[in-house]
């Protein structure tokens, strides 16, 4: 669906909105995709006369993401510059050692990589994989911290790391848990928010109206959660 703002024509996804009663909620990611939340029972053009009325409203906070996408250099992974890990911002400093084995280490708030030769395609390469491994232990010991307030789990789903465009994690229907590795970089509260959401995905395989039940249950304060780590996407992902 979509409409118009002056010249600009302006898409939007509409999704099921549950636990609500005739409203509409709007929100614009800082990816400057537009969703709106309806009850399933709002007919179309209820849902985008609610859209048009906040229509000066969208178009100011996609101009505001836009400016914030324009200034988001690309990563050149040379010192200085500055990285993630469980939510706090560590320096890169790269070492050019050709002696030395390569590889990374946090030292002193500096995220030190040794190369043989400073190039970005290397320092990335290493950085990568060492993302992936301290996701992997990370994630293991989240997810065995999560399976306590998950009664609803029998035994200990597998957990897979793949690095995903568009999803901090999926659960496949027979109970395997993926997570995408950048999500080490974001605060651990967002981490735990992930995991419980794809293991209430194994007693809801849906975003029914009993699967927010749930959510709502093992973490009250899981949408304060979400907007945190929506608002982080855009530098975590780089």
């Amino acid at each position: 669906m979509s409409f118009f703002y002056g010249d600009e024509r302006i898409a939007f996804e509409r999704v099921k909105r549950p636990l609500a009663k005739g409203k509409v909620l709007i929100k614009v990611h800082p990816d400057c995709r537009v969703v709106v939340s309806a009850p399933e029972e709002a007919d179309s053009e209820a849902v985008l006369a609610a859209v048009k009325k906040r229509r000066r409203w969208i178009y100011q906070q996609l101009r505001e993401f836009r400016k914030q996408l324009e200034h988001t250099r690309p990563r050149q992974y040379i010192s200085g510059e500055s990285h993630y890990y469980l939510g706090k911002q560590y320096l890169l400093k790269v070492i050019e050692a050709p002696e030395q084995v390569q590889g990374v280490k946090l030292l002193r708030g500096k995220l030190e990589v040794s190369v043989r030769s400073k190039t970005p395609e290397k320092v990335k390469a290493l950085l990568t994989e060492w993302y992936k491994l301290r996701a992997k232990e990370i994630f293991s010991k989240r997810l065995d911290a999560m399976l306590e307030q998950a009664l609803w789990v029998t035994g200990r789903p597998p957990l897979r790391i793949l690095t995903m465009k568009t999803q901090w994690g999926s659960c496949s229907p027979k109970g395997r848990i993926t997570l995408n590795p950048h999500l080490v970089k974001a605060p651990r509260e967002c981490i735990d928010y992930v995991i419980l959401h794809e293991l209430c995905h194994i007693a809801e395989h849906n975003h029914s109206e009993r699967f927010y039940r749930l959510m709502n249950q093992v973490m009250p304060k899981w949408e304060k959660i979400k907007a945190r780590l929506d608002g982080m996407a855009m530098v975590l992902v780089q």
